[in-house]
C-alpha cells in the first residue's frame, strides 16, 4: 500500500513537471489567449452580479510602441535585460524596508509577473510564491527576453476587464498599442501596481505624479536596437 502510494506520488510529480514544461515550451511559440487571472476576474464579476467583460487583443511585440516597453521597464524592472529572472538587490531592499513598512512592498521582476499572470493565480501564499519561482526559472530558460516582454505586455491586467497594451490603448486612448505616446505609456505603467484601484483613463493626482517620475526614468532606458 505504501509502495503504491509512493509510486502514485512519484508519477504525479513527474506528470506535473512534464505538463508544466510542455506548457512553457508551447507558449514560446503561440499567443497566450486566456489566463487564470482572466477566468478569476470573470468569476468575480459574475459573483458581484456585474457583466463579465474582457478586452484582450494579442499583438506581436513589434506592434507595441517602444514607449510602452520603456515605461514598464522603467516602472517595474529596470534591470530586466541584465538579471536571470530575479533582482537580488531589490529583494534585499524589499526585505529591509518591509521590517518597518505597514504594507510590505514586493520585488517581483517582469519575468516573475509574467510567470504569475500566465500560469498561476493572484492571491499570494508561500506555495504560490514557490510555484512562481519555478515558472520564472522555466520561462527564463526556454524563452528569450523579447518573448517574455511580448507575453507580459499582452497579458498583464491594465484595468477592469482590460488585458494587454493593445486593449488598454483601444479602451482608454482610442488608439493602438503601436501608437502609444510616451505620456500615455507612462500613465498606463503608473497604474500597474493596482490597475483595479488606479485608472489610466481617469488618473488621480497620485497617478499623475507617478507618471512624471516614470517619464523621467524613461529618459535613461536603453533598449536593444531591435526594440527601439
Amino acid at each position: 500500500m505504501i509502495k503504491k502510494a509512493g509510486r502514485f506520488l512519484l508519477y504525479a510529480v513527474f506528470g506535473i513537471f512534464f505538463l508544466s514544461v510542455a506548457a512553457v515550451v508551447m507558449y514560446k511559440y503561440i499567443p497566450v489567449r486566456y489566463t487564470p487571472l482572466m477566468a478569476i476576474r470573470a468569476t468575480q464579476q459574475r459573483k458581484n452580479q456585474e457583466q463579465a467583460v474582457r478586452y484582450h487583443h494579442w499583438v506581436p511585440l513589434e506592434d507595441i510602441s517602444a514607449n510602452m516597453v520603456r515605461a514598464v521597464i522603467a516602472s517595474e524592472d529596470q534591470l530586466f535585460f541584465e538579471h536571470k529572472g530575479f533582482d537580488k538587490e531589490q529583494i534585499k531592499k524589499a526585505k529591509q524596508e518591509n521590517l518597518t513598512r505597514r504594507r510590505p512592498r514586493g520585488a517581483s521582476t517582469i519575468s516573475q509577473q509574467t510567470a504569475k499572470n500566465v500560469f498561476l493565480w493572484p492571491k499570494s501564499s508561500w506555495f504560490r510564491k514557490g510555484m512562481e519561482v519555478y515558472f520564472t526559472f522555466l520561462i527564463e530558460l526556454f524563452w528569450s527576453k523579447e518573448r517574455i516582454l511580448e507575453v507580459y505586455l499582452n497579458s498583464i491586467e491594465m484595468g477592469k476587464g482590460i488585458y494587454g497594451a493593445e486593449a488598454v490603448a483601444r479602451q482608454h486612448f482610442n488608439t493602438t498599442a503601436s501608437r502609444l505616446t510616451r505620456e500615455q505609456a507612462a500613465l498606463v505603467a503608473a497604474t500597474l501596481p493596482n490597475p483595479l484601484r488606479f485608472s489610466s483613463l481617469h488618473p488621480s493626482a497620485y497617478i499623475l505624479r507617478r507618471q512624471q517620475e516614470i517619464l523621467r526614468q524613461m529618459q535613461f532606458m536603453v533598449l536593444p536596437p531591435h526594440l527601439k
